[in-house]
């Protein structure tokens, strides 16, 4: 009993989310640090803020895009139920929803130079916030958190992942986002740097095989067990 309650103390409190878009992963990330107590990083938020500023900015090669980075005045923001976008002292969170951002998003999380210069400051999140962090993208355990004490790794069928996301997005035809939808899993399942993957040992969830009320206990029960 001595060595198990030992080993649970040095655990990182970390827990990463991973899965493919509108798996459910950022409501059931960030349901789950609210019930944890711990904060929530959306990483994705950093490649629509950096999408945003190539916009901005007018630039769209890989190494323009990338020296925004350092360039530009940016930040991100976390508590329980929230990853704010900080530019220059600003919240500009909503204004990184857009079609616009997403299109260039999806595209510029592609380009290694990009991941490459995120990463540290994405992995900063933690360093930031090792009371308890509960990191939600497309990468986190496998390449972002590599160690993770807890790696959960959602899927979905196309169509559930598609109504979801089309009452996300209000009006947009279910048909119109599973074709989006899939282009976007081709481009994350087959790029060269950091492709989508479940992480080695991940707790698999079917986000279309239970309630989202039964994800998020799945999730509580197991890190639970954990911490």
């Amino acid at each position: 009993m001595t060595f198990v309650n030992e080993e649970r103390k040095n655990r990182d409190l970390l827990i990463t989310i991973d899965g493919p878009a509108a798996s459910g992963k950022s409501s059931l990330s960030r349901s789950l640090a609210g019930k944890l107590g711990w904060k929530w990083l959306s990483t994705g938020v950093f490649y629509r803020g950096l999408a945003y500023l190539a916009l901005l900015r007018k630039v769209d090669t890989e190494r323009e895009i990338a020296s925004l980075i350092d360039k530009e005045n940016w930040s991100v923001c976390l508590n329980e139920e929230r990853t704010s976008f900080i530019y220059n002292e600003k919240d500009i969170t909503p204004e990184v929803y857009t079609e616009a951002v997403d299109v260039l998003a999806s595209r510029l999380a592609g380009f290694p130079l990009v991941r490459k210069t995120l990463r540290p400051f994405q992995r900063g999140c933690f360093e930031q916030n090792r009371q308890g962090l509960v990191a939600e993208g497309r990468d986190c355990g496998t390449v972002v958190f590599p160690n993770a004490s807890l790696k959960i790794y959602l899927t979905a069928e196309d169509n559930i992942r598609a109504a979801r996301r089309a009452h996300q997005r209000g009006s947009l035809p279910v048909d119109h986002v599973i074709t989006l939808q899939k282009q976007r899993d081709i481009q994350d399942i087959s790029r060269a740097d950091s492709p989508l993957r479940p992480p080695e040992g991940a707790f698999i969830i079917d986000a279309g095989d239970c309630s989202f009320e039964e994800m998020v206990e799945k999730a509580y029960r197991k890190s639970r067990e954990l911490f």
